[in-house]
């Protein structure tokens, strides 16, 4: 038996496999403390089984989390106090950051200048000076640091994270500064930046090793207590954590390296859209959106490979805070089931980004909240069933939703209560309809040749209207849709990576120098893979991040082995550079040179040896002839109401419908017909305007 948790900002899901059954469920997210939502989530499981929690665990031999613990605690600034360490003469890295614009209005000046994630009061200057080929230009002055080490006593600092100059190509320095500090501070959480981020870029090299150093102590803590009272509750198996490339690592590496889990949690959707993709038979490109009580994260499976990034920000971009880091591409909005509605003084409507959150939760929960959300609209609407919200156990009041919604949107905007929650649907949708634009069409992909993906227990809400708002014609919903991410957790690879920079230009190309750089790389793999017992299940991709001479950005060429044997393995790595330059710029420079930087590696093993089980879920909930009353297209109206696992597969359907599952809605409007494909998920057929829809 496998367990997959993914915390979110409203609702904790669990996913449980056993043999080839699914069983998926939700309970609300403690965000007091992530660990007892967890350990809420499988109580509800072993009741819903007929098991004591104890006996359900003592079965399991997997437990894989995703957690959003460690983005949540760099936004609220709930990290330990810590220290920056860096090269005398340069203690303003952390406050110059990069610069940039987005969003409107862009000439702003009243936006405050963000603060560094380290004070410069806590930023402490080290006499010592690396040039760019590692040279020593001034040794590391020993006897100066004991007054600096006297400072960070004084400052009572929990963490350190060091970043010197040129330390990526001679760490001489950072590793005599962490013996030093680790015989003064024995206790002392310490990050170094050619370990955390061995990057050529002084930022974003910096910020993610002050990052790495502040959340050690907290994942440590986190990561801690969650396995304690696993295994306190009967579990004996193995505990692996999801990175933010949507990889999995044992929870103690994670502990002592976090900043691998900033994103975590949204970085399994993905993979399970890459999954459903690779079996569903509907082309090679899809869009996967999770929308979840809190946010709406949309990301891409092109090509049949996920996309990362280096432009991870935590927080607003630019604004935030830059873990300069790979992880898989996503763009989020705060918009999902928990965002409030309301009007503002001008008369204008808006839809989040703030939530209602598990606590006090929508109107409608009667626990508290007096604000409307996208929740209260859907109940007002007739598309959630308020004596079946999760499966029965939780029961909604729809005259708090109604009230509520009377009060801050109806009311002010003169409209009848299902207007108002009509024109909630409609800005949450265009809202969403942004998010998606940002990771497509901003980026020359276009939608209308994508599948729409429809994760999250809010996505059934408005996933098709979302798609028609795109020309998108294709909708599918997974069987394991509600839990998306969950899921995806099941499918993520045990992986770790490996980095080096070194320099390599084109013009005279250092063959050994790559050589040996890549065989390093080896080396550490070789390690991971030895760890599993059988090396065999270890697969190792190297990969190189090159740019033209003098250009700003490198972009990453995978390689076609794990070494370079001849002037002919060059020239197709330089081909392959071209290429990839032009497919991303529409434009190349064959003459010009090439400088080759990052050489990584990643090394990963499946953890699985048969496809996934599948939900069986709905059946006993309506019979195909049940209708419920719900407002679409602008009237009231009876709506067939068909339990997910009443469809048929192969059999076509004709909208609308309110098709359920024990945890979430899916809405079809009459334009829309839909059918079960042979993996069990329901694929939606949209009709949209054509191609001129964009």
């Amino acid at each position: 038996m496998r367990f997959a948790v993914d915390t979110g900002g409203t609702f904790t899901d669990l996913v449980i496999e056993e043999g080839a059954r699914l069983h998926l469920f939700k309970a609300p997210t403690t965000p007091s403390n992530p660990v007892d939502g967890v350990l809420d989530v499988l109580e509800v499981a072993a009741r819903d089984l007929g098991q004591g929690c104890r006996e359900l665990l003592e079965q399991g031999e997997l437990f894989v989390h995703g957690t959003t613990t460690a983005t949540n605690a760099v936004i609220t600034g709930n990290t330990t106090r810590t220290a920056f360490l860096t090269t005398r003469g340069h203690p303003d890295v952390l406050v110059l950051r990069e610069g940039g614009r987005i969003g409107l209005p862009l000439f702003d000046h009243g936006i405050a200048y963000p603060e560094p994630f380290v004070p410069r009061a806590l930023t402490f200057e080290v006499p010592e000076r690396v040039d760019a080929t590692g040279k020593v230009i001034e040794a590391l002055d020993e006897e100066a640091l004991d007054t600096l080490f006297d400072q960070l006593a004084v400052a009572e600092v929990q963490s350190v994270a060091v970043c010197l100059l040129w330390s990526i190509v001679n760490p001489t320095h950072e590793l005599r500064l962490e013996a030093l500090l680790r015989e003064r501070f024995p206790d002392l959480f310490i990050s170094l930046s050619h370990r955390v981020n061995p990057s050529l870029r002084e930022y974003r090299r910096a910020s993610a090793t002050a990052i790495d150093a502040a959340l050690k102590p907290v994942m440590s803590a986190y990561l801690g207590e969650l396995e304690e009272r696993l295994r306190d509750a009967g579990y004996g198996g193995r505990l692996l954590v999801v990175t933010s490339q949507g990889m999995m690592k044992d929870a103690g590496d994670l502990a002592s390296s976090p900043i691998h889990v900033v994103k975590s949690g949204p970085a399994m959707a993905p993979v399970a859209a890459k999954y459903i993709v690779e079996n569903g038979y509907l082309g090679r490109n899809a869009i996967v959106a999770d929308t979840g009580g809190t946010t709406y994260d949309v990301a891409l499976v092109r090509d049949g490979v996920i996309p990362e990034t280096r432009e991870t920000w935590i927080g607003q971009p630019y604004l935030g805070h830059m873990t300069g880091f790979p992880s898989v591409d996503i763009s989020s909005v705060g918009a999902g089931g928990g965002s409030i509605a309301g009007v503002d003084e001008a008369g204008l409507l808006h839809v989040g980004p703030q939530s209602a959150g598990a606590v006090p939760g929508p109107a409608c929960f009667g626990a508290g909240g007096r604000k409307p959300t996208v929740t209260d609209a859907a109940v007002v609407l007739g598309f959630v069933d308020p004596a079946y919200f999760l499966g029965g156990r939780m029961h909604l009041n729809p005259d708090l939703a109604r009230d509520a919604l009377m009060r801050d949107v109806a009311g002010p905007l003169g409209m009848t209560v299902e207007e108002g929650a009509e024109a909630v649907m409609a800005l949450l949708t265009e809202t969403m309809a942004g998010a998606i634009e940002d990771i497509t069409v901003n980026q020359g992909i276009d939608p209308r040749d994508a599948v729409l993906i429809g994760g999250g227990g809010a996505a059934g809400l408005n996933s098709i209207a979302i798609a028609r708002r795109l020309g998108c014609s294709t909708v599918l919903f997974p069987d394991s849709g509600a839990a998306i991410s969950a899921a995806g957790g099941l499918l993520c690879p045990l992986s770790d990576d490996a980095a080096e920079f070194n320099l390599v230009r084109s013009g005279s190309f250092d063959l050994e120098l790559a050589n040996a750089t890549l065989a390093r790389l080896r080396e550490r793999c070789d390690i991971f893979a030895q760890r599993l017992g059988d090396s065999s299940l270890a697969q190792v991709n190297y990969s190189v991040e090159a740019r033209y001479a003098q250009q700003i950005w490198e972009i990453k060429v995978p390689l076609r082995q794990g070494y370079l044997e001849s002037d002919l393995d060059v020239a197709l790595l330089m081909e392959d550079f071209h290429r990839l330059h032009h497919e991303i710029f529409a434009y190349d420079d064959r003459d010009g040179e090439v400088e080759f930087v990052n050489w990584r590696a990643r090394v990963s093993a499946d953890m699985r040896k048969q496809p996934l089980a599948t939900i069986q879920q709905g059946e006993a909930r309506v019979s195909a002839d049940t209708t419920r009353m719900g407002f679409l297209e602008g009237a009231w109206q009876p709506v067939p109401v068909i339990g997910f696992g009443n469809v048929a597969k192969g059999e076509e359907c004709q909208g609308p419908a309110f098709v359920e599952t024990d945890v979430t809605t899916l809405v079809i409007d009459s334009q829309a017909s839909f059918h079960k494909d042979p993996q069990g998920n329901l694929v939606v057929a949209v009709a949209t305007a054509g191609r001129e829809a964009m």
